[in-house]
Parts: structure tokens; sequence; C-alpha cells
């Protein structure tokens, strides 16, 4: 399993835009349902992979996603599948939108059926416990696949609304771009490459943090010029956290980066903002999780990026006063006092030599 592999599969479906290039989505979420239909629309053989039975043929048969885009009508030619090795078999890409604490169980259950396949991660998060990202775990379960990982600010119910958006596909392979380029890439969805790989990745995953300090300042009422702030710090404590990581700060300057952070910070659509907005609100995290009835990824991914900036020396404030106000029952205006106890020096992250800021 190469890239050889996968050229020889799909380079004459790329060229031959009579042959629809094969797509399989697994996990039936509103981002996982919105990459499924995009791709439909794009003219590909698309199936989604929904775990539960009766859900997969609820959608099959309404042509709707009723827990998660119930608004929205799906392309009648989109399949959902439960049975998961039909749903890989003899496909040529492979999303996988499944929340990071189940992402290597799929991926295990999966490596049986893959064959010459790309493998494209949705999932936004760290695994816990391994600080693990999503293209970490795909190398380890599936070694010798092509693969890659797509990042962006990509609101699901906006990009099936026809909002214009774009995403970022990054991968070290130029085929698997451009194979995802041609599967997803539309007049109102733009798909753009990257070879950074964990810093796309990163930037997906870190700013779920700052979501949620996000909707817990909105809970509070914040003006303007501190949610600007909330905003480049948060950015500067990404780009350095990153770059202790091996990522360029570069890419933190487009989609996948500042892009991605100032949607979801200022979407109130935000599965992580409206978790931070709970909370804000004098709910428990147990309330705020239940109320939402999806995974936020920004709360476990809180936990393991403060761990890790600890082991690392990386000076994260914002990162470790959320993590003290949701754990260890320090009150909320303890952000605020790490967000302006420091940063006297320069505003810009890079700019000056080696300091806090």
């Amino acid at each position: 399993m190469s890239d050889l592999k996968f050229k020889d599969l799909v380079e004459p479906v790329v060229m031959n835009q009579k042959t629809a290039l094969r797509v399989t989505v697994l996990g039936g979420g509103s981002f996982g349902t919105t990459m499924a239909n995009t791709a439909v629309r794009n003219g590909c053989d698309t199936m989604i992979w929904i775990r539960d039975q009766d859900a997969a043929d609820e959608l099959n048969r309404l042509h709707v996603n009723r827990r998660y885009l119930a608004d929205y009508p799906l392309e009648p030619t989109l399949r959902a599948e439960s049975d998961l090795e039909k749903a890989v078999r003899d496909r040529d890409i492979i999303l996988v939108a499944i929340p990071s604490h189940s992402f290597r169980n799929v991926l295990q259950q999966i490596k049986p059926f893959i064959s010459a396949q790309a493998v494209i991660s949705l999932t936004k998060g760290v695994e816990a416990k391994t600080f693990s990202f999503m293209s970490d775990i795909i190398r380890e379960e599936l070694p010798g696949v092509p693969f890659g990982v797509l990042s962006g600010p990509n609101l699901a119910k906006e990009i099936m609304a026809g909002m214009p958006a774009g995403t970022v596909i990054a991968s070290d392979s130029e085929l698997v771009r451009y194979a995802v380029q041609q599967a997803l890439h539309s007049a109102l969805f733009r798909v753009f490459g990257s070879d950074d790989v964990h810093g796309v990745e990163l930037g997906g995953a870190l700013k779920n943090i700052y979501a949620v300090a996000m909707g817990m300042a909105a809970a509070y009422k914040v003006g303007e010029n501190t949610k600007s702030m909330i905003l480049t710090r948060a950015l500067a404590e990404m780009s350095r956290f990153a770059v202790k990581l091996g990522a360029n700060p570069l890419t933190f300057l487009g989609l996948s980066g500042v892009g991605d952070l100032f949607a979801t910070c200022n979407s109130p659509l935000s599965r992580n903002y409206q978790v931070g907005f709970a909370l804000g609100s004098g709910k428990t995290l147990a309330q705020a999780t239940e109320e939402l009835g999806q995974t936020a990824e920004g709360i476990n991914t809180i936990v393991q990026v403060n761990s890790r900036a600890k082991a690392l020396d990386v000076y994260m404030p914002i990162t470790a006063a959320l993590h003290e106000v949701i754990f260890e029952g320090a009150p909320p205006l303890h952000i605020a006092v790490a967000l302006m106890k420091n940063g006297h020096r320069s505003d810009v992250e890079f700019v000056l030599p080696h300091h806090e800021v």
C-alpha cells in the first residue's frame, strides 16, 4: 500500500471526468454529512458510513440527517451504509470524520479492507493520553497508506446552505491533494493544498481551545476590544506551540490557522463556543456537554495541550487558565488575569528574541 498504488488507482479517474471518484465518508455527524453531500454534488460515487443501522436506513429513506442537519435536504444519490466493510472496500478516497476518542478503533476495523485508498482525516482533535494527532494515528494503524488532513473554517450548516467557504487539504502526496480537490472543490467550496500536515492539523485542533474561551467571554458580554485581544493572543499561543512541534508558523496565517480560529471563535454554531458559553453562564461541564448532545473536541484538547505545553515548556497562558477554570475550580475571571499579566514587549510572535508574551 503506497502512493504508487494510489497513483495507479486514481490517476486514470481524476484525468477522466466521465469516471466518478469513489468516495466514502466515515461518520454521520454534521461535517461528515456535509462533505459527503459536497462530494455527491461534484459527481462522485459517494457513501457515508453510519454505525447505527436505523439511522442509515432513515437517511436513505428521507434523504436528510435528522439528528445533525434536519433543515438541509441531502442529495438523493448519497447512500448511507452501516456495514463498514461494504463502505470502505474498493473505494478511492476514505474521509474519516470520527471523534478523536474513536478514531484509532475505526482505523483498526477498516485495516483488513484497505487496499490502495487514500485516507483523509476530517477530525480536529488530539487523542487522549497519547497526544497523537489523527495523521499520527493513520501512520501507525495503516502504515504505507497515502494520507492527508482536511481543515479550515468549515461550519457545516453554512456550507450546506451554499455560503462560499474554503478549506485546506494537507498531504505529502501531490496526487492525494489533487484527488481530494477533484472530489470536493467547487464554485462555492474552494479546496487549497498544503504540504504542512502537522501545521494544518494543529491549527484545526488548537483553535477549539480558544473557541471555548471565546464562548465563556461572550457569556460575560465582553467588548470587541477584548475579543480581538483573545483572538490575537490565541494565534500567538497556537503558533508558538506548533513551531515547537516542527510546524511552519506561516501556515497559521492561512485558512487552517487564523481563518478557522476566527470562524470558530465568532460563531454560535461552533460546538466549542456553545460549551464555553454554557460554562460562562454558570453551568457545569457535565451540564454543558449533555445540553450540546455532540462532542466538543476543545475540552479534551485543553487537557492534552495544557499537559504537553508544560512538558515542552511552551508558554500558553490562555490554555493554562482555561484548564484551571474548568477542572481546578478557579473563577472565570482567572482567564482575564492570565491574558493581562504579561506581554509588554511585542504583540507579534517571532519578531523579537525569545520572550514570554
